[in-house]
């Protein structure tokens, strides 16, 4: 199975008057820190908060003819947007999770209607219940990354990204199952071949990172991580998103839980924005110079706002957090 640009194209025109084309705004701090413009594309103003409504909104609207309902499995992000993907079309609902993802994102999927069972400690677990009830329950599975309308969707940010500044010289994507990485990548470089597309993971369970390293899908360790959206595995069968991800990126990096905590305080501090840790991961590759000079501006997206509040006010306020066997010391910002 193949994709292209105007499946991309096709995405856009699908999702129109749901999704929000979102903006595009500098960011004075890291540009300076990077001696060129460095942009943040704020998938954070979506109506659920973050980018997976592009791509469960079209995934939604490929559904042909009458059916039960729809089911997926998700960190988060994707189980909310698929969520209010079906609400907008009277569908069923059915969210499987591990007992990884926080309470916060679990009640704002329960408050948009869709049922959630929480399953086993991995993200493999809930794909193997949502397979199951696409199986014997009749509801159409939507996959979180592994989806060529859910793809080409995601890759609408690529075409916003180069319509509002063709001149950009990289795009730096959270990484993780590679939905949204091959999107992007898949998009940006059919439009402008020369630019470069890095994929940014935690170093904790980068499942895609280590597929790619591997030259085939791995299964990894789900561990706790302040990124928790980019936990998971990419599953075993992958078909698209990671051989996409493998031909189209450029590079993949991993960045520390400290790097991870150091981004979120800097994006609260210098441009007062309060986003997930999977959003801050390419800013926290720029500080760390885990990433080469660039000859021209540098974007990254801002994947999603949905946060517990609790964690990162004691994030930004400089206190210490626990991740499952490992603990990070806190600080203050700038300290």
């Amino acid at each position: 199975m193949s994709l292209s640009l105007a499946d991309v194209l096709a995405a856009r025109r699908a999702i129109a008057g749901v999704v929000v084309r979102t903006p595009l705004v500098p960011s004075p701090f890291m540009s300076a820190r990077l001696g060129q413009d460095f942009l943040l594309k704020l998938e954070t103003t979506q109506p659920v908060g973050a980018f997976k409504l592009r791509g469960a909104v079209n995934a939604v609207a490929g559904i042909d003819g009458d059916v039960r309902g729809v089911t997926c499995c998700s960190t988060g992000n994707h189980g909310r947007a698929v969520a209010f993907a079906a609400r907008a079309r009277g569908l069923r609902a059915v969210v499987c999770m591990s007992a990884l993802v926080p309470k916060t994102k679990v009640d704002a999927i329960r408050t948009l209607g869709a049922e959630v069972r929480i399953v086993g400690r991995s993200q493999d677990d809930a794909l193997a219940e949502s397979g199951r009830l696409a199986r014997e329950d009749g509801l159409v599975e939507i996959s979180p990354f592994d989806d060529p309308l859910v793809i080409a969707g995601q890759g609408t940010i690529g075409l916003e990204l180069l319509e509002d500044r063709p001149d950009l010289a990289a795009i730096l994507v959270p990484l993780s199952g590679g939905g949204l990485a091959a999107g992007v990548a898949l998009a940006a470089r059919a439009i402008k071949p020369s630019i470069r597309v890095i994929g940014v993971s935690m170093e904790r369970g980068a499942a895609m990172h280590q597929s790619i390293r591997a030259g085939r899908p791995v299964e990894i360790e789900e561990v706790p991580s302040l990124a928790d959206s980019l936990g998971g595995g990419i599953g075993m069968g992958n078909r698209l998103s990671f051989p996409l991800c493998r031909d189209l990126l450029d590079d993949c990096v991993l960045v520390t839980e400290d790097e991870i905590y150091d981004a979120m305080q800097t994006l609260y501090f210098e441009d007062r924005m309060v986003a997930e840790g999977a959003s801050v991961v390419g800013i926290a590759a720029i500080k760390s110079g885990r990433l080469p000079a660039f000859a021209g501006p540098v974007a990254t997206v801002l994947t999603g706002r949905n946060v517990d509040m609790t964690s990162f006010t004691t994030i930004v306020n400089g206190g210490a957090v626990s991740l499952g066997d490992i603990e990070i010391e806190g600080r203050a910002y700038g300290a």
